[in-house]
């Protein structure tokens, strides 16, 4: 791998289970290894599954995860990219109804939004009403508030600890 290398989280919030494998293959062209995710039953859908994976790779890698998954039928899922040497983290988010959306993420994982995207807002908005739906724009809310039952149902899910040696 060349230039500096990153890491993130691909978490998978719903699937149909015909469509795990491909998930799997898929970011595993994107990750050049053999990606094996552990499936479980996603209790805020009945008859779809969810997993995550913990990846490592060149910066960029999170933006091409997010690209290979995107359009699939009843996917709904979310990738990470932690920040690294002169990049900000993001976060892209995905769903059916929705399509994908991506924002730039602090340290602490938290949407940053840019000056250029608060300017425009400020300047296009007539009312506080337009000014809030500009802002829930920016900040992906439509898509916090697609995913959050999903993300819930995952909280009692098995946790793999990961340990740094050395």
């Amino acid at each position: 791998m060349a230039g500096a290398i990153t890491r993130g989280v691909l978490y998978v919030h719903s699937a149909p289970r015909a469509l795990c494998p491909h998930i799997e293959w898929g970011a595993g062209n994107v990750l050049g290894t053999r990606v094996s995710m552990d499936w479980t039953e996603q209790p805020a859908a009945r008859g779809l599954f969810r997993a995550e994976h913990s990846w490592q790779g060149a910066q960029g890698t999170g933006a091409k995860l997010a690209s290979a998954l995107r359009g699939w039928s009843h996917l709904r899922y979310e990738v990470t990219e932690e920040p690294s040497h002169g990049v900000d983290g993001a976060r892209w988010s995905h769903t059916p109804d929705l399509g994908i959306f991506h924002a730039a993420t602090d340290v602490h994982g938290n949407v940053v939004v840019p000056e250029d995207r608060i300017r425009a807002a400020l300047e296009q908005s007539h009312d506080t009403w337009a000014m809030r739906e500009a802002l829930h724009l920016a900040l992906g809310q439509a898509w916090d508030d697609e995913l959050e039952p999903f993300r819930y149902a995952g909280a009692g899910a098995p946790v793999r600890w990961l340990h740094r040696v050395g």
